[in-house]
């Protein structure tokens, strides 16, 4: 093997119910006097964030909550006005992919010049990353992006919705405190498509053809733990463990796809920008499609999937048939858990139909996650993906 091959694992992690009272120590450690916390608008309001601030203990903390949504632009830049308005050292993202997306913008706008935008991988004038950024701490409040251990943020273009990543090991958590008893409390819908995007960054990531032994390892074990435990989220969500689990599983994903994505998120990421869906819940819908699709491509990777989550008809029988009971148990497993078969059953603001497949087309298409797709993903390709799922 002649290729060398970079392997990095470096995010520290405390995980486990009550790690979020362990913060205040780290900053004391840390010599945090004034840190920003960026959380979202909802989360904002809620008992459980009172109880989080009042547990930060003596810094000077300010709050930046005006993010609602995906996370943009405008948010990001507001929120690095906020940092510097506060004269602040460090900062704490609470809350779910958004709010940890928009707390690495923060920090790293909080110390450089121009527009967030621009230091995002595929501008044409790419700026360096230059200045150390500061302290930041992440602290996720779902199970689903694993934003709290990545090394990107995703960013939207208020006037196109186009999503933009800005990736660089510099925006790694420098903490990450993982605490599951802050995730108790979110309803079973947004506990479904938060833990369908976690599953599929476990498949997807798996399923690339990239070479990462390590992610892969990492991955069949994410997908299998999410299996178990997502159902149990979904119907019991006081149930500590399952939430437990589902956090675990929500890192991993995001640790794992260091290896790359595939056609799932091209969809995903096309269905958030013409018509505001979910993220996950856009992975949700489209992965037993993609799936299908990949099956020519990837059939004994999907039967492993089938044998790792316990998939009925997943132990024995070929490869072909192995694969097709992890489909099967897709579609079952989204059907318990409330993830609608088709984008036609999704709801919301914009009722997605065939007047949308040639931007969803084209959006999906200039992705980039479809590259390390197992099996190459034309615009015809996508043109059928998006049919069969309407």
């Amino acid at each position: 093997m002649s290729s060398i091959h970079a392997f990095s694992f470096p995010t520290p992690i405390r995980f486990g119910p009550g790690a979020r009272k362990l913060i205040a120590s780290y900053l004391r450690e840390q010599r945090v006097a004034r840190p920003l916390v960026v959380t979202d608008h909802g989360l904002a309001a809620l008992p459980v964030f009172a109880g989080f601030m009042r547990e930060l203990g003596e810094p000077d903390a300010a709050v930046f909550a005006d993010i609602e949504g995906n996370p943009t632009r405008s948010q990001a830049m507001a929120g690095a006005a906020a940092f510097k308005d506060h004269r602040a050292d460090a900062v704490i993202g609470v809350g779910g992919g958004a709010a940890l997306d928009v707390a690495k913008a923060v920090a790293l706008m909080g110390v450089h010049d121009g527009d967030i935008l621009e230091y995002a991988w595929d501008h044409p004038k790419v700026r360096p990353i230059v200045a150390a950024l500061p302290c930041l701490v992440a602290v996720p409040t779902t199970a689903g992006t694993g934003s709290e251990v990545g090394r990107s943020a995703v960013i939207s273009d208020d006037v196109t919705h186009v999503k933009r990543i800005v990736f660089s090991p510099a925006l790694l958590a420098r903490a990450v405190f993982a605490d599951p008893e802050l995730t108790v409390d979110l309803p079973p819908a947004v506990t479904a498509a938060t833990g369908m995007d976690a599953l599929t960054h476990n498949v997807e990531s798996y399923l690339s053809p990239a070479y990462h032994p390590i992610c892969d390892g990492i991955a069949l074990e994410g997908a299998r733990i999410a299996a178990r435990a997502l159902p149990v989220a979904v119907h019991r969500g006081h149930d500590l463990a399952a939430r437990s689990d589902m956090m675990m599983a929500s890192m991993m994903g995001a640790i794992a796809f260091q290896k790359d994505l595939g056609a799932v998120h091209s969809c995903a990421h096309a269905l958030s920008t013409v018509a505001g869906l979910h993220h996950g819940l856009a992975n949700g819908i489209m992965i037993d499609h993609v799936m299908r699709f990949n099956l020519t491509a990837a059939a004994p990777k999907l039967a492993e999937l089938a044998r790792v989550v316990c998939a009925p008809g997943g132990e024995h029988g070929s490869d072909d048939a192995r694969a097709q009971a992890f489909i099967d148990w897709l579609v079952a497993m989204k059907r318990d858990i409330g993830i609608p078969a088709q984008l036609g059953q999704a709801g919301g603001a914009h009722h997605i139909d065939n007047a949308d497949l040639p931007r969803l087309i084209e959006i999906a298409t200039a992705d980039t996650c479809h590259r390390t797709n197992p099996r190459p993903c034309t615009s015809d390709d996508f043109r059928r993906l998006f049919e069969a799922a309407l």
